[in-house]
């Protein structure tokens, strides 16, 4: 679908007055609402519940299915602590994928006072949100679930229960690929317990009478064959929009590029922090952007 500017629900006014400050709220005061950003969506959290239900169960049949009735303690111990410090790298971003503020916009910032101190020179132009009430950056998009203008929105995403932006992309492209190596790792796994099984005989291949024992597996490489075409997906997507330096909505909205242009390599460093280091692939490390003053509302 193609936007005009008429219908980017947005005010422009080059006067503070007729941007109507005396219609918003202040914004709060910093730390009156602490400091855990969560998102009360009731889709979005049902969504996340069962996103680790199904980590937990991959676990569970990879475990007491494949890896602990097996005779062989070397593969077994191998591929157990791959697969569990994967799966717990997972669960580990899609944690602070959740609960880290995308760069969520203040609510309610139009005011009068605000609006004058930005001191804009003649010619300049500010944009406010009618939604939120907040003078939003460049590349600012609302988000109708989170209720706020987020900093280089790239999507909602109800599997983490968050807007995937400036300050979070880093941990979703990081729960996209684990993901996506526990599926291939499961999957692997149960195309040799399978071959194993159909070798030996079935009621010592697994703890498990036979027809649990497939079914538990069936299901395991339904789950696993699905999100592994998902999250690759998702994760090609994700470094795509990174090396372009274009989110997901500008690219729907073939949004006029008016940001510098800079380096692939660059544009990585800017999400996942500078300098490359092995912090890139740890959901524990937040990375150092050198981001821009978050408050450059000039067109």
């Amino acid at each position: 679908m193609m936007f005009s500017p008429v219908h980017r629900f947005r005010d422009i006014e080059r006067k503070p007055e007729y941007l109507h400050p005396e219609k918003c709220i202040p914004p709060p005061r910093p730390g009156s609402l602490g400091t855990m950003w969560f998102i009360r969506d009731g889709c979005g959290i049902a969504c996340a519940v069962i996103t680790w239900l199904l980590v937990i169960y991959a676990d569970f049949v990879v475990l007491f299915v494949m890896l602990i009735p097996s005779r062989n303690y070397i593969y077994s111990a191998v591929n157990g602590v791959v697969f569990n410090s994967l799966a717990f790298l997972a669960l580990a971003s899609h944690f602070r994928a959740m609960l880290t503020d995308p760069g969520a916009v203040p609510k309610g910032n139009a005011t009068k006072e605000f609006i004058e101190s930005l001191q804009l020179k003649p010619g300049q132009v500010v944009y406010k949100c009618p939604k939120c009430c907040s003078i939003k950056p460049d590349r600012a998009h609302h988000c109708s679930v989170c209720k706020r203008c987020i900093r280089k929105m790239d999507h909602h995403c109800p599997w983490v229960n968050n807007c995937v932006g400036e300050n979070n992309q880093k941990y979703f492209v990081l729960f996209t690929m684990y993901i996506a190596l526990i599926s291939l790792h499961a999957l692997i796994m149960v195309g040799f317990h399978f071959l194993y099984c159909f070798e030996e005989d079935w009621t010592e291949c697994s703890s498990f009478a036979p027809p649990t024992t497939v079914i538990l597996l069936i299901l395991l490489c339904f789950e696993a064959l699905l999100f592994l075409i998902f999250t690759s997906v998702m994760f090609g997507t994700q470094v795509h929009s990174i090396c372009t330096d274009e989110t997901g909505i500008e690219q729907l909205k073939k949004e006029e590029r008016r940001w510098a242009k800079k380096t692939k390599w660059m544009n990585m460093k800017a999400v996942f922090g500078h300098p490359f280091s092995i912090a890139w692939l740890s959901p524990f490390a937040t990375p150092d952007q050198g981001k821009a003053d978050p408050y450059q509302y000039v067109v």
